[in-house]
C-alpha cells in the first residue's frame, strides 16, 4: 500500500497528488492556469475545480494568456453560459483581467516564472508536514505575494490562495514526510 497525503483519496485527487502536486512548475502557460484556477476554487473545494479542468482548459483556451486578455463580453456571456465551468462573472472577468496582467509581468521580468519564483529566491520551501493539520493557511511569502499580485491588477489573490498556488506549483513542499511524494519532488524540477 501506498502512503501519501491523507487529503488525497478520490480517485481524481489521487492522480492529482501523484503526478502534480508539490513539482516544481517554471512554464509560464502552467503557472498561467494554475493561478486562474485557484483563483476560480476560492470557496468551492480543489476536487470542484478538478473535475471542470478540462472544460476549463477548452473555454479558457488552452490557458493561453494572450487569448484570455482578449475576451470582450460576448465571450464572458457564453462563459457565463457553460456549465462546465464556475459561472461566477467576477472570477471569470478577474481571469481576463489578469491575463493582461500576466503578459505585462511577463514583459518586466523575461517571464512570469522569473517574477513568481523569487518570492522564494528561486528554490521550493521545503517543509516537514506531519499531519494535514501542520499545513498553515497562509505564511509571509503568500502574504507577500498576494499584496505584490494585487497591486499589479490580480484579482482573487489573496494570502491562502497564493499559498495553494505554491504548493501546486512547487514552490513550497507540503507533502506529508511520510508519503512517497515528500522526496520524490525534492528531487524533481520541471522546465
Amino acid at each position: 500500500m501506498i502512503n501519501r497525503c491523507k487529503w488525497a483519496y478520490e480517485e481524481l485527487m489521487i492522480e492529482y497528488h501523484d503526478k502534480e502536486w508539490g513539482l516544481p512548475l517554471h512554464d509560464d502557460r502552467s503557472l498561467f492556469e494554475f493561478l486562474i484556477l485557484e483563483g476560480a476554487q476560492a470557496g468551492l473545494s480543489w476536487s470542484t475545480i478538478l473535475k471542470r479542468r478540462k472544460s476549463y482548459q477548452i473555454a479558457f483556451k488552452g490557458f493561453n494568456p494572450s487569448e484570455v486578455g482578449t475576451f470582450k463580453e460576448e465571450e464572458i456571456e457564453n462563459l457565463m453560459q457553460n456549465s462546465q465551468i464556475i459561472r461566477n462573472r467576477l472570477k471569470i472577468k478577474s481571469a481576463i483581467t489578469g491575463a493582461k496582467v500576466f503578459l505585462e509581468i511577463q514583459k518586466d521580468f523575461g517571464s512570469f516564472d522569473k517574477y513568481i519564483w523569487s518570492f522564494v529566491n528561486g528554490k521550493p520551501i521545503i517543509n516537514n508536514i506531519n499531519k494535514l493539520r501542520d499545513i498553515p493557511a497562509f505564511t509571509n511569502e503568500s502574504e507577500e505575494m498576494s499584496k505584490d499580485l494585487k497591486k499589479k491588477g490580480f484579482s482573487f489573490v489573496g494570502p491562502t490562495i497564493c499559498y495553494a498556488f505554491m504548493q501546486a506549483v512547487g514552490m513550497v513542499n507540503d507533502h506529508e514526510v511520510g508519503c512517497f511524494r515528500w522526496k520524490e519532488v525534492q528531487n524533481i524540477s520541471i522546465k
